[in-house]
C-alpha cells in the first residue's frame, strides 16, 4: 500500500476519456515493489463525463492505493499535467520525487523503484525510461520501425535531454526553480510540452539520467496504427520542433536563423526519407523526415494540428493563438 502520510514520491497521471486504460495504470502502481513510501495524483481533465475521476475514487476508497484525484477544467494536455505537478509539490511537502505516468501505459513491477534508485545513485535532477508499445491488434513491419514508436536513447547513464513525460522523473527542485506554468500551455492541443520542458531543463543546465530497465507498456490503439494518423502526427512533430525553436530564437537573426533551419530541412528532408527507406525497407517509417519538414514550414506559415483537442475530431491544420493560457482553475 502507498503511504499519503510522508511520501518520498508522488505518481501524477493525467487523465481523459480512458477510463479502462486509467484503472489499469493505477493497477500496475498498486503491484509495484521494493518501495512503499509514495502517493497518487489523478488529474481529470474531462469534467463533463468524470469517467477518471470516479475510477480513482474507487481505486482510492479500495485501499489498495493513496492518492488524491482533482479536476483541471481547462481542457488540454500541459494545463492538466501542471496541475497535477502543482497538486503534488502542495499536498505532499515531504516528496522529493515527482514521476508521471499516462492513463494508457502500465508500469512494470520494479519501474518505481528503480526511477527512484537512479535519481539517488547518479544525482540527476531527471530521469527517464523507456516506453515500450503494445498494438491492439497486427502491427505491420513498417509501423514498428517507425521513429515515433520507440525511444532514440538504447542505453543506461546520462543522456542530454529527455523527450517525453510518459515515463519520467522530476526533483521537486527542478520544478521549483522552473516554475509556473511548468509545461507551456500553447501545445495543450499541439502536443510536445514536454519536450518543450526538458528543452528548457538541458538549456537552465539540470542533469538528465536514463535506465534502460525502468520501463513502461502503452497500449497502442487501433485508430494510431493507422498510415494516416503516423503521417499526420509527423507533420505535428514538425510544428512542435518548429515552435520550441521560436521560443529560442528571437529578432531580425533570429528570424533569419529560423527560415534557413526550414530551408536545409526542406533540402535534406528528400535525402534521410531515402536513407531510412534503404534502412527499413518501408515506405511509413522513410516518411517521417519529410512530414517534420513539411510541419516545420506549415508553422511558419501559422498553421498548426490540433490533435489533442477533444477527441481529436478537429480539423487538421487550424490556426491557434501564440499565447494561448489556462482559463480557469483547477477545482479539488
Amino acid at each position: 500500500m502507498s503511504d499519503m502520510t510522508s511520501p518520498e514520491a508522488v505518481v501524477c497521471i493525467p487523465t481523459f476519456r480512458r477510463p479502462a486504460g486509467l484503472k489499469r495504470t493505477l493497477q500496475s502502481l498498486a503491484a509495484q515493489t521494493g518501495t512503499e513510501r509514495f502517493a497518487v495524483v489523478v488529474v481529470e481533465n474531462d469534467a463533463q463525463r468524470l469517467e477518471g475521476k470516479q475510477v480513482a475514487e474507487a481505486v482510492f476508497s479500495s485501499g489498495v492505493l493513496s492518492g488524491l484525484q482533482v479536476i483541471e477544467r481547462t481542457q488540454g494536455n500541459c494545463s492538466a499535467i501542471n496541475t497535477a505537478f502543482r497538486t503534488a509539490t502542495e499536498s505532499f511537502p515531504t516528496a522529493e520525487f515527482f514521476l508521471m505516468i499516462d492513463d494508457d501505459e502500465e508500469a512494470s513491477p520494479t519501474w518505481l523503484a528503480g526511477m527512484i534508485e537512479t535519481a539517488r545513485s547518479s544525482g540527476a535532477d531527471l530521469v527517464g525510461g523507456p516506453v515500450d508499445r503494445r498494438f491492439e491488434g497486427d502491427a505491420s513491419p513498417s509501423l514498428q520501425k517507425h521513429p515515433l514508436f520507440h525511444s532514440t536513447i538504447t542505453r543506461s547513464g546520462e543522456v542530454a535531454s529527455l523527450h517525453g513525460t510518459g515515463n519520467c522523473l522530476i526533483r521537486r527542485r527542478v520544478l521549483e526553480a522552473l516554475g509556473e506554468p511548468l509545461l507551456d500551455p500553447r501545445f495543450n492541443f499541439l502536443g510536445g510540452g514536454d519536450m518543450d520542458f526538458f528543452t528548457r531543463c538541458r538549456l537552465a543546465g539540470f542533469k538528465s539520467h536514463w535506465n534502460e530497465d525502468a520501463r513502461v507498456h502503452e497500449t497502442v490503439p487501433a485508430q494510431r496504427m493507422k498510415a494516416r494518423w503516423v503521417f499526420n502526427r509527423s507533420i505535428a512533430t514538425g510544428v512542435i520542433n518548429y515552435t520550441i525553436d521560436q521560443k529560442r530564437y528571437h529578432g531580425p537573426l533570429g528570424g533569419a536563423a529560423l527560415v534557413l533551419k526550414n530551408l536545409i530541412s526542406l533540402g535534406i528532408a528528400p535525402f534521410r526519407a531515402a536513407r531510412a527507406l534503404l534502412a527499413t525497407g518501408h515506405w511509413l517509417p522513410a516518411s517521417h523526415p519529410l512530414g517534420l519538414s513539411i510541419g516545420r514550414n506549415l508553422a511558419a506559415l501559422g498553421l498548426a494540428p490540433t490533435p489533442y483537442k477533444a477527441a481529436n475530431v478537429t480539423p487538421l491544420f487550424e490556426i491557434v493563438p501564440d499565447n494561448a493560457g489556462r482559463t480557469r482553475p483547477a477545482e479539488r
